[in-house]
């Protein structure tokens, strides 16, 4: 089964043209086949081809069929983009693949890289979640300044993982079934201390995600993974 994306199913019943020419060209579709598609927001589009143009495929809706969210609780991980882009490009691949539901790029005090392409990793995540066969796509925010990032967060579970050492709770163990959960990872070369204790003040609980020292990009998918684990 392919998965196609169309944001705008409900104005135009159109492959967009880079959806179109892997329709047409790539899996050499024609008039009469029937293809599945998905805005993105938890509905699946049953369709046959009507016009089968490799830069705007047209095609007529047969049903239309409300997906289930894979999960029951909203997962955020906000992350320092890393140093070489691209272990946060296979970090946001992987999240969305696991079934994260958003993810936002944090601007800290160590961090590296202080300029992202959005464009690009949105691609990945549209990518990977058609591969995955989602019916809700994650969000992607632009990337965001620590302190104001963490003064603003409001989800029900918030946690920050880090390297120093003081007492640390298992993540595994703190996350609560069904509420929605945050996840701070720093960059290289971790959240400065100040960092640390703002997030402390706001509420954040210190979590350590197992006893190897993980590279940012693995612990960012390392606490995908256990906060989708616990909720199953």
């Amino acid at each position: 089964m392919f998965l196609f994306y169309t944001p705008d199913i409900d104005l135009s019943p159109v492959l967009s043209e880079e959806e179109s020419a892997h329709c047409v060209r790539v899996l050499r579709m024609t008039r009469g086949d029937e293809i599945v598609t998905t805005d993105g927001r938890g509905m699946f589009y049953y369709a046959r081809i009507t016009n089968p143009h490799p830069k705007h495929c047209e095609f007529e809706i047969m049903r239309r069929e409300q997906q289930q969210p894979t999960h029951p609780f909203h997962l955020h991980i906000a992350i320092a983009p890393t140093k070489n882009i691209e272990r946060l490009e296979w970090m946001v691949e992987k999240c969305t693949e696991i079934g994260v539901d958003e993810i936002t790029p944090l601007l800290c005090r160590f961090s590296e890289r202080k300029l992202i392409r959005t464009d690009r990793l949105e691609k990945i995540m549209l990518s990977a979640a058609k591969q995955s066969l989602r019916p809700y796509f994650p969000h992607l925010n632009p990337l965001t300044d620590y302190n104001t990032f963490v003064a603003g967060a409001n989800e029900q579970t918030r946690f920050i993982a880090h390297c120093y050492k003081e007492d640390k709770r298992l993540l595994r163990n703190e996350i609560q079934p069904r509420q929605s959960c945050l996840v701070l990872i720093g960059p290289e070369g971790d959240f400065s201390p100040e960092e640390v204790q703002l997030a402390l003040d706001k509420g954040f609980v210190p979590v350590s995600l197992g006893n190897s020292r993980l590279r940012t990009e693995t612990a960012g998918v390392v606490a995908c993974h256990t906060a989708i684990l616990m909720n199953e």
